[in-house]
């Protein structure tokens, strides 16, 4: 047998480098299919929308458990990069930046609320980057000629329509409407007050109030002085919702229906009885008849051992509106990104979705809900309600 000479052994392994180094140079996609496609995002895991945020990095973590299982997206997998933006927009800023430039991710998605998608809206645009924005509802967003972002939620303005929709309805004739110093509260409370004004009813009170604020007696005293019907009340804190409740019992503030613009689990969990026959904006309840809506609960709930909240929901639906547009694009380039969104028309696990040239949305009007025995149903619209509404709201002096 011939004897394997060193010289023998460094021509093969020349030989074998320089077949392995072609193939690269040939067929860049070979060694493309072994990397996953990583997407950046942000959320707000700590501080005060850490109630709001937690629930959204849980929906993108879980769809790309979900996808990877079904072979992820061009035979890659895709892996969420998502950092805790503290809830500081500031921060947001500088870590969208980081991951668009040092990280290199392939796409981005939205970090929670209005605040933070403004924030970092002017990052993505310089670079280019489809951002679809899966929590963020307020109009004056998609309406700087931007190109890249992409609205998932109903707008802000509709966030407190059902509350005046079913005060109207009900022959309620006055409104008070109070709302955060911060930028998707005020489009709300906007939003609210003209439509209670387009409906022929009396607006007896329309104040903002500073961000971090702990007593409310001045302004319930104000609604109760003037007889007010409906109290809707908007803000990005849940804790702004449990703490106005609390004093309108203390200071026996009564009126026919109160509602705010965020219906989350942790406002009964807190309140206890103190929620009943409150309402509220969810733009997403399991009751919807929409496909994959009982699997992902149920998925979700095995998972992280809770029930998803709407902020859950959105960051899931907006993950199957990315990876539907690339699809259909065969690419994650941007422009061909946009152009797939722009006349996508699809139904999520959580909602409709359509947008018009700006990217803001067309299809998702929202919900509102009641507490009814501890639990929240659907009484708006119509159409999807799974309950009437318990009205009037009784006094407190006889729950």
């Amino acid at each position: 047998m011939e004897t394997i000479t060193r010289k023998k052994l460094l021509l093969w392994a020349f030989s074998g480098i320089t077949l392995v180094v072609a193939s690269v140079v040939a067929f860049p996609e070979l060694v493309q299919a072994q990397k996953p496609i990583r997407i950046g995002a942000t959320m707000s895991e700590t501080g005060v929308l850490a109630t709001q945020g937690v629930p959204a990095r849980n929906g993108y973590l879980l769809f790309q458990k979900h996808i990877n299982e079904k072979g992820g997206l061009f035979g890659r997998k895709i892996e969420f990069l998502i950092y805790d933006d503290k809830s500081d927009p500031k921060a947001a800023i500088n870590l969208y930046e980081k991951l668009i430039t040092e990280d290199k991710v392939d796409a981005v998605m939205g970090p929670y609320g209005s605040t933070h998608t403004e924030a970092v809206a002017p990052v993505t645009e310089k670079h280019r980057m489809v951002h679809i924005s899966p929590l963020a509802a307020t109009t004056s967003i998609w309406e700087k000629g931007r190109r890249y972002i992409f609205m998932v939620l109903p707008p802000a303005e509709l966030f407190l329509a059902g509350l005046i929709d079913i005060g109207a309805r009900n022959g309620l004739k006055t409104v008070a409407i109070i709302e955060e110093d911060s930028l998707f509260p005020k489009a709300a409370g906007k939003g609210a007050v003209e439509l209670a004004k387009k409906k022929g009813m009396v607006v007896v009170l329309h104040e903002t109030y500073a961000k971090g604020t702990k007593d409310f007696s001045t302004l319930l005293a104000k609604i109760k002085a003037a007889k007010t019907d409906v109290f809707g009340m908007a803000a990005s804190s849940l804790g702004d919702f449990i703490v106005v409740a609390r004093q309108m019992k203390e200071q026996d503030v009564n009126v026919k229906i109160f509602g705010n613009s965020g219906a989350v689990v942790e406002f009964q969990q807190e309140l206890g009885k103190t929620a009943e026959f409150a309402y509220g904006l969810s733009a997403w309840e399991p009751s919807l008849p929409n496909p994959g809506i009982k699997e992902f609960v149920k998925s979700y709930q095995t998972e992280f051992k809770k029930d998803p909240s709407f902020h859950a929901a959105g960051a899931y639906g907006s993950c199957q509106i990315f990876m539907e547009a690339a699809r259909r694009a065969g690419s994650l380039d941007s422009e061909r990104l946009r152009e797939e969104l722009l006349k996508l028309k699809i139904k999520t696990i959580f909602s409709d979705y359509a947008v018009d040239e700006r990217g803001y949305q067309t299809a998702n009007k929202g919900l509102f809900i009641q507490w009814q025995d501890s639990e929240k149903v659907v009484v708006w619209p119509d159409e999807l309600a799974t309950a009437k509404p318990r009205f009037p709201t009784p006094p407190w002096s006889h729950r």
